[in-house]
């Protein structure tokens, strides 16, 4: 995936929360923009804790294994639309 099809999603205004999933099949919800930052052949993306301003963990992902990213709320419908 390019760093431009996720400046799309991290941009949006307002924001909309979003699923990605990765190309092993994993996938994490972005439900913050402040939760992931952008660099040119990855990303980081951060797990909050309970204490606010502080992050268990943050990971980075190569966007080479970024298979799609969606709306939370479309892919819930979606799963919901299936049953």
């Amino acid at each position: 995936m390019r760093p431009e099809d996720v400046l799309f999603w991290l941009q949006a205004q307002p924001f909309q929360p979003f699923r990605v999933t990765l190309n092993s099949g994993r996938s994490f919800e972005v439900r913050h923009p402040e939760l992931v930052r952008l660099m040119r052949t990855s990303l980081l993306h951060f797990t909050p804790s309970n204490q606010e301003g502080v992050f268990d963990r943050a990971e980075t992902i190569g966007l080479v294994l970024v298979e799609c990213i969606e709306p939370l709320d479309a892919a819930t419908r979606s799963s919901h639309e299936h049953h």
